[in-house]
């Protein structure tokens, strides 16, 4: 039996460092990156996003960033087949593949080989859910959404209008909860041996470099990257859910004053951050990393925890 190719996958709530120390890692071992953020996939939505620049980048190639129009929708499922063959292609190119990021569903659809269903929208079904949210309010949706997949919903905010909206259209479509969907597709043997780190901070430190990643996101010009954004696109762009960004139209729109939005942001994202960490402390193989050792420390425990 052939031995299968190591993956190593680094992850962590957002603000950890993860991008740092995935790019000085694939230096030490001839590594390639493959993305594993949701919004980071979008073109054009590179401050709120966090995006690593050219220059942090340097010569090491990364997958799955800066391809996706902000107005279509991608799924997790269309996730796992491009990130499987970028996968493929750097194990080709005789590299190390390393998955990057702090998206729970994108890291698990591949660690546990889940099968999503590429489920058709319903555009008539996600107008009626639109037209209660706006009429009734998102708790009316929130609750519809417990009572079908209690399980499910655990993971998923009261304000995360995206992924409720998703547990009742994959319902609506398919018959089954998404947790039922879940269990059904892990059937599938894993391809690779993925090796999973995680960066854990103490939550105030954590917050203290959220709270400044957000001050330094408007200074470099968040709120001009909407308005641009707004402008370009014709539909009003799916991305535009994401966090950070709903945020700044509803500045732009009148609904906060700049210092509400920006108090705004920085709570919704410490509460992403607990999320996150709540989801990644699931997996048992998880190796978790100090986020205060430097980064070579880091790495020789990543080193390690591969060999």
């Amino acid at each position: 039996m052939n031995e299968k190719h190591k993956v190593i996958v680094i992850c962590g709530p957002t603000a950890s460092g993860k991008t740092a120390l995935s790019i000085e890692l694939a230096k030490k071992i001839n590594g390639e990156i493959v993305s594993a953020d949701s919004m980071q996939i979008y073109k054009d939505m590179d401050i709120g996003t966090a995006k690593p620049t050219k220059q942090e980048m340097g010569e090491i190639k990364h997958y799955l960033l800066d391809f996706v129009s902000p107005e279509d929708r991608y799924s997790v499922a269309q996730y796992k087949q491009d990130a499987k063959k970028a996968i493929k292609e750097i194990i080709n190119k005789g590299k190390t593949p390393i998955i990057v990021g702090g998206t729970g569903l994108y890291v698990d659809s591949l660690i546990y080989e889940i099968e999503y269903n590429d489920i058709k929208l319903d555009e008539e079904y996600r107008k009626k859910l639109e037209k209660i949210a706006e009429e009734q309010g998102l708790e009316e949706l929130y609750k519809k959404a417990v009572e079908i997949d209690p399980e499910a919903m655990k993971k998923i905010s009261q304000n995360d209008k995206k992924r409720i909206m998703r547990v009742l259209e994959i319902y609506h479509s398919t018959g089954k909860t998404k947790t039922e969907q879940e269990k059904e597709s892990r059937k599938n043997p894993v391809e690779y041996d993925y090796r999973v780190f995680a960066i854990n901070w103490d939550r105030e430190i954590l917050y203290q470099r959220i709270n400044k990643r957000v001050d330094i996101m408007v200074d470099q010009g968040l709120i001009e990257e909407v308005k641009e954004i707004l402008n370009k696109y014709d539909k009003f762009p799916t991305a535009m859910q994401g966090l950070g960004y709903k945020e700044v139209v509803d500045y732009l729109n009148g609904i906060y004053t700049k210092e509400e939005m920006i108090e705004k942001i920085k709570l919704e994202t410490r509460r992403y951050a607990k999320r996150q960490l709540t989801w990644f402390r699931k997996n048992k193989q998880t190796i978790w990393l100090d986020g205060t050792n430097d980064i070579q420390n880091n790495i020789n425990i990543i080193l390690e925890g591969i060999n």
